[in-house]
């Protein structure tokens, strides 16, 4: 366990793509026991409607590190050199350009889902459904963080999420998956609190 207060933990929890460590093995009970923690996270309904999937099989890692590509390129074909980028935007598009490289090399990819689907469905609908998961999500990742592992959450997988599904053998008309999570111990434990814009610039009291 890492020596963070609350406060640090919070703020230094970052999206690592590039400091995860492709070499060193992720133990089953270390994420045990951030799934046990994640567990405890907020819900939004009166029992446990998400789940987690930890998949650690290399065939089955290439699988969906395939599928994430297809996916990103998307998003990430007119990009160019993501190097030719100033400021975070170029440091992030490094980031996920790395990743997309590695991605299958990461030990561990973690796909939380939740019951039923959202498609076509109201923004309440889409509220209620996503209210559980993404706090027991985030727990997961504070958690992993202070045990020395990095994660972060990407979703260009989703692109293919029935291809997916079909993969790891999850019934797609009734569970949604949410994200994709690679799971890996950092290359050195030390983050920073990132920038960011000022308090005023994004925060509203009492109207717009």
């Amino acid at each position: 366990m890492l020596e963070l207060t609350p406060d640090e933990l919070l703020s230094t929890t970052r999206a690592v793509r590039k400091r995860l460590d492709l070499e060193r093995p992720v133990e089953r009970d270390v994420l045990e026991e951030c799934l046990r923690l994640a567990q405890q996270a907020p819900t939004g309904s009166y029992r446990q409607n998400w789940h987690f999937l930890v998949v650690t099989e290399p065939e089955l890692r290439q699988g969906l590190a395939d599928l994430w590509r297809q996916g990103a390129e998307r998003y990430l074909a007119g990009i160019g050199d993501p190097e030719a980028i100033p400021g975070m935007m170029g440091r992030v598009l490094a980031g996920v350009f790395h990743l997309r490289d590695h991605l299958q090399e990461v030990p561990v990819h973690v796909i939380p889902c939740i019951e039923g689907r959202t498609d076509g469905k109201s923004v309440f609908a889409q509220a209620s459904t996503w209210g559980s998961i993404m706090p027991a999500a985030w727990s997961f990742m504070l958690a992993a963080r202070s045990r020395g592992l990095g994660t972060v959450w990407t979703t260009f997988h989703l692109f293919r999420e029935e291809q997916a599904a079909e993969l790891l053998g999850i019934p797609f008309d009734e569970v949604m998956q949410a994200a994709l999570i690679p799971v890996a111990y950092t290359v050195g434990t030390e983050f920073k609190p990132a920038v960011r814009s000022p308090l005023d610039s994004f925060v509203h009291w009492d109207r717009w």
